[in-house]
């Protein structure tokens, strides 16, 4: 990147939050503290109003505003991907906000990039099996109110569907954190009647609401650190599978659900390298390919697909 595009990407770096480090500058151009400090001068030259604080960062001083940013052609494809993404992975509330912001942006297209994008937007597209979540009891639009009153630091109130008890119990908690993983969106957050940190799926929420009671985040651990120690106290364990080249090549993308890690064509056969925190259901998902398919470590692996084929022959060995 040349420098005359390098200080028009700081200048809308610097627009984008309230404060932006020199370091976080440096980290994104790949570039010296000392060639920021350069580069800020040389907008602060140009008539930037940059203000800057030690221990704190830049920031352009307030009722100052750039002219419609133009997109490239990438630029506005990558928008487009995401807009297909959070269609199918947000809820309701997210997506009519996207939407809106997406018009805006659309706005400030110019006609080679707005003809490009209706012709892309067609070719492109998110598929996920049929909810089978009921909507009349869990709504699809708290993701808004949770963001707001992570951002505001306020108490939530709702209730709460526990799948192991299958019942509801109503909840107030401080929201630390929300996070996607396993295909769902997770509220992480310091629950008042359990007296401890818990992970929510907004999807078992109903009744949710925000309360005017404000909290402090900082007497708690950061989010992430929950995160990291429900990770780690798996016990993971290795798995090695021999697949028939038949069936290997129809497994490219299943295999990234189930902890995939490596593989090595062998003998007219694929082995395949997993991590797993639960023998059980990855037999259940190896059941599905019978014969193409042969367990080579471990032994408690091989132990519960032997389970779960007897259990099928018993069920099914009707005279």
């Amino acid at each position: 990147m040349n420098r005359l595009n390098r200080l028009t990407a700081i200048l809308v770096q610097l627009q984008s939050k309230s404060w932006v480090t020199a370091q976080e500058v440096a980290d994104r151009f790949d570039i010296s503290i000392r060639t920021v400090y350069r580069d800020i001068r040389a907008l602060e030259a140009a008539g930037i109003p940059i203000g800057s604080e030690a221990g704190k960062g830049y920031f352009i001083v307030k009722g100052y505003h750039l002219p419609p940013v133009m997109f490239a052609k990438e630029e506005a494809s990558a928008i487009l991907l995401a807009a297909k993404l959070i269609h199918k992975q947000t809820d309701e509330s997210v997506k009519e906000h996207f939407e809106n912001a997406l018009y805006k942006i659309k706005s400030v297209l110019n006609y080679k990039e707005k003809d490009f994008l209706e012709n892309l937007d067609g070719q492109i597209a998110v598929f996920s099996p049929p909810s089978t979540t009921d909507r009349d009891t869990f709504p699809n639009n708290f993701l808004t109110t949770i963001k707001q009153a992570l951002a505001h630091h306020k108490v939530l109130q709702f209730d709460y569907f526990a799948n192991y008890r299958g019942d509801f119990t109503s909840r107030e908690v401080e929201p630390l954190g929300l996070c996607y993983y396993s295909s769902h969106w997770h509220l992480i957050a310091y629950c008042r009647l359990r007296q401890a940190v818990r992970d929510f799926r907004p999807d078992r929420i109903t009744k949710l609401s925000s309360k005017e009671e404000v909290f402090d985040p900082y007497v708690h651990k950061p989010y992430t650190e929950y995160i990291s120690d429900m990770f780690n106290d798996h016990h993971f364990e290795t798995v090695e599978v021999r697949f028939s080249e038949n069936v290997a090549r129809y497994i490219s993308e299943q295999k990234f659900t189930y902890g995939y890690v490596s593989e090595e064509k062998k003998g007219g056969a694929v082995i395949m390298k997993f991590t797993t925190a639960n023998l059980n259901y990855f037999a259940r998902w190896l059941l599905m390919f019978a014969g193409d398919v042969q367990v080579i470590s471990p032994e408690g692996l091989r132990q519960e697909l032997k389970s779960m084929s007897r259990a099928l022959y018993q069920a099914y060995n009707v005279s």
